[in-house]
């Protein structure tokens, strides 16, 4: 969408609210519910879906009255920044609106937690994407292999960047892959398990692109990846600590979220397939002594994962109902108990040879 057309949004947005003022009606606005209850999964796309429930924000309700505020503080502050040519990051966006109203005690904002999820609102109210109301995040995530990407003029070697790699920003749109011949990405949950597949020198051995999410990975890094897959066709796996948390960032990176199901066809990426670490690792590679016990919090974590439809895949089950039934979890690290070289030079190659990988 061009800047023109964002600032029309923004502008038809501020208008809808001024003509039911000047109808002496309470002014209200229409957002969509972001949550399980607004989402669905379409099993033909493997894609959650945000359905088409809203909710009401007005402004006359008490509770809704400073929400309803920083809302159109934020519409306003994206205005200009479009306007103006300008991109800021959502904590500048925070600090910029964040002030003490004049002859009150209140303030317009006491944490970034409040901004945050207005913008997501914003943007599935009006229809744009955060990169378009020029707003980001800050850069995570690290990509590094056999892809060379144009960035602004400027072309970057990812194969030649030592052991730091390339830090993935927030927006990716401006990337151009002028050269991919890594024959496959590896998406990898935990910084220090990609800090030690580039020093074991995986990337190059196994001519594999090598990209860390550092956790639940960010819109950045989403992007890019289903950029790569789309306009590259290029094989895509995913190797995740073994808790319900690994399993989830699986799920997110391969299906989308929840609370951004509505931009889950530029975010998510079908094909991904699942690597490791799994149950059925513990015993196959006698890692019992190494494994973690289930906290209460991951046991909780683990029956919600059994609820969400795009949990319930055979193969899937099987994984959560045989880490509730054992009570451990495994991290990644815990194959560095067979040497610092047993993930690069065996865990990984085996299972690709065999092709060991969940849906």
């Amino acid at each position: 969408m061009s800047d023109k057309e964002v600032i029309e949004k923004i502008t038809d947005f501020g208008k809808t609210l001024e003509k039911q003022i000047s109808g002496s009606n309470p002014p209200k606005m229409t957002i969509p519910v972001r949550g399980f209850s607004n989402v669905s999964f379409d099993k033909t796309q493997n894609l959650l879906r945000l359905g088409s429930k809203t909710s009401n924000r007005n402004f006359l309700n008490i509770a809704h009255a400073r929400k309803f505020m920083q809302t159109v503080l934020i519409s306003e502050k994206c205005k200009e920044f479009v306007s103006r040519g300008k991109t800021a990051s959502i904590r500048e966006l925070y600090y910029q609106l964040k002030h003490t109203i004049a002859d009150t005690k209140e303030n317009t904002f006491e944490d970034q937690s409040e901004s945050d999820p207005l913008i997501v609102d914003l943007e599935t109210s009006l229809g744009v994407l955060r990169e378009e109301l020029h707003l980001k995040a800050d850069d995570k995530g690290t990509l590094i292999g056999n892809i060379v990407i144009e960035d602004s003029g400027d072309t970057i070697d990812c194969s030649k960047l030592g052991r730091s790699g390339l830090s993935i920003p927030s927006i990716v749109e401006h990337y151009k892959f002028k050269k991919v011949t890594g024959d496959y990405i590896l998406l990898i949950e935990t910084g220090a398990m990609f800090d030690r597949l580039v020093e074991e020198q995986y990337h190059i051995k196994n001519n594999c692109i090598m990209v860390s999410t550092k956790g639940q990975a960010a819109r950045g890094c989403r992007r890019l990846v289903n950029r790569l897959v789309s306009e590259k066709k290029i094989p895509t796996l995913m190797f995740t600590d073994g808790d319900p948390w690994g399993y989830y960032i699986y799920s997110v990176m391969k299906a989308g979220s929840m609370a951004l199901a509505h931009e889950s066809k530029r975010l998510g990426t079908p094909s991904i397939r699942f690597i490791g670490m799994t149950m059925t690792d513990i015993d196959e590679y006698g890692l019992t002594k190494v494994t973690e016990k289930l906290k209460d919090v991951d046991k909780k974590r683990i029956n919600e994962l059994l609820q969400y439809p795009w949990f319930q895949k055979k193969e899937w089950r099987t994984e959560l109902l045989m880490m509730a039934e054992k009570g451990v979890r495994i991290e990644q690290q815990a194959l560095a108990s067979k040497s610092l070289e047993f993930v690069a030079e065996e865990y990984l190659p085996q299972k690709i040879k065999e092709s060991k990988f969940l849906p």
